[in-house]
């Protein structure tokens, strides 16, 4: 069963100096049918104006990922790390206890366009950490790259969940297929351009809830960039 969740069905608005669409309920945006699924809780398309971000916040017991997309996002936290994530770079940090933050644009000209992804941990109360390693566009070009998971395989960043992060590119025709093992799920968000899943289209911005499918066929209707939850 697949349920396409459509870009322009999602809540958000536009700030002046922040774009944002939210998948599921969020902030000022409540949706009973759309409160996340399975551990994935949250995610947010943001486009960030130059020189604008989010100021310093607290965050605590959650698993948090930003997947920039164009430009670059500027981190620091109260663990003392200072990073600048760009498109490529796999990022997470795990709240845990409680963790204060901010992102803010690192470009006073430039936009930065960016999902953050917010997956619920396995139990309350992690040592707060941070991690963040890149990827390049080779790896993930026509094939899908994992780049979260549970137990850090094949160099991915290391979350508190039963959940796996797969992206891929594909250009126009491209394909790429993923088994789902009995009494798994599946989120598909496409961040750019637009892919049939299992003859299904779905373009930049959709989002797709996946259940009782044994594989999984991402097909590139155009150039496209797509995130895959392999979910408990």
């Amino acid at each position: 069963m697949i349920n396409i969740r459509r870009s322009e069905e999602r809540g958000g608005g536009s700030y002046g100096w922040l774009n944002t669409r939210h998948t599921f309920s969020f902030d000022q945006y409540y949706d009973p049918k759309f409160m996340g699924f399975r551990s994935l809780r949250v995610i947010n398309e943001d486009v960030v104006a130059p020189g604008e971000g989010f100021p310093t916040h607290p965050h605590r017991d959650m698993e948090i990922i930003t997947y920039v997309l164009e430009g670059a996002l500027e981190h620091k936290d109260s663990l003392g790390t200072g990073s600048v994530i760009r498109p490529g770079d796999g990022q997470r940090m795990s709240a845990g206890r409680g963790i204060r933050h901010s992102e803010m644009n690192a470009s006073r000209t430039e936009p930065v366009h960016l999902l953050q992804i917010w997956i619920m941990p396995d139990q309350p109360g992690h040592e707060p950490s941070y991690e963040q390693k890149a990827f390049p566009e080779a790896e993930k070009r026509g094939q899908l790259r994992l780049i979260a998971g549970p137990d850090g395989k094949q160099g991915s960043v290391t979350i508190h969940q039963d959940a796996k992060l797969y992206v891929t590119l594909l250009s126009a025709g491209q394909e790429v297929a993923h088994e789902l093992a009995k009494g798994r799920y599946a989120w598909l968000q496409v961040a750019k351009g637009a892919v049939e899943l299992n003859g299904q289209v779905l373009s930049q911005g959709d989002g797709a809830a996946i259940s009782d499918e044994a594989k999984l066929s991402i097909k590139g209707k155009e150039d496209a960039e797509v995130l895959l939850f392999d979910l408990a």
